[in-house]
């Protein structure tokens, strides 16, 4: 039976948009370009770790605790440089504003293969469309850059609604703004626990983008997986 879906809800990160090369590599050229040489695989494990501290000491980038998603970000680009060595303030703080910015445009983002084209068709078969990602409020600028924006409706980050998926907060507002009973929504994402299991959660259908030899997910069945976001209209309107 067709799936009677009026809303899609997306996820951004590893969905729609990927890093066009890995953190440390980006953070490795902004210190070279101030005369500072630091690997990228230190400055890779050094920020996984700054970062888990960030996120657990400040949830959801400080919001609700004072501090601003910018400020989140500049202490943890400091703290990841820090933790490779590189103790000079001024150089700090400088590269840390400079990264805050570049992950702001396309020079760092990519658009997933099939994106924009399954983006379009949906739009074109009429389906209402939104994000829902645990995203800081830089989202909307990186979706106009990378040439997404115009697909959607609206743009649910984390920041905003102050509650991260897998808070069913977060998809309920997402409902509301669609103006559907969950039963005729699906949110499509990449990640098995805030993406696929939340939307069940709340009701809503669920697609799990799953690369090649990711590995079987629990309770996932085979139609509710997607190799790639090319299968998904065959999916829904099977």
């Amino acid at each position: 039976a067709m799936l009677r879906l009026r809303l899609l809800t997306w996820d951004v990160k590893d969905t729609l948009l990927r890093l066009r090369r890995p953190v440390g590599e980006s953070y490795a050229a902004e210190a070279r370009a101030h005369g500072v040489r630091v690997q990228p695989e230190a400055l890779g494990q050094s920020f996984r770790e700054a970062y888990g501290a960030q996120s657990r000491r400040f949830p959801n980038y400080g919001r609700g605790r004072g501090l601003s998603s910018q400020q989140w970000w500049v202490d943890v680009v400091k703290q990841t440089f820090r933790l490779s060595g590189v103790h000079e303030d001024g150089v700090l703080t400088l590269m840390a504003e400079n990264l805050y910015h570049d992950f702001c445009s396309a020079r760092n983002w990519e658009v997933l293969p099939g994106a924009g084209e399954t983006l379009s068709r949906c739009c074109q078969r009429g389906f209402r469309m939104g994000v829902v990602s645990n995203f800081d409020n830089r989202l909307e600028n990186v979706l106009s850059q990378c040439n997404l924006r115009h697909h959607f409706e609206f743009v649910l980050t984390s920041e905003d609604v102050g509650f991260a998926k897998p808070d069913r907060r977060i998809f309920e507002k997402a409902l509301r703004l669609g103006g559907v009973p969950p039963q005729q929504a699906a949110h499509v994402g990449d990640d098995y626990a805030r993406d696929y299991r939340a939307a069940r959660a709340v009701g809503m259908h669920g697609f799990l983008l799953r690369a090649a030899g990711q590995g079987k997910e629990p309770g996932v069945p085979p139609e509710h997986i997607l190799p790639t976001l090319s299968h998904l209209l065959a999916l829904i309107e099977k």
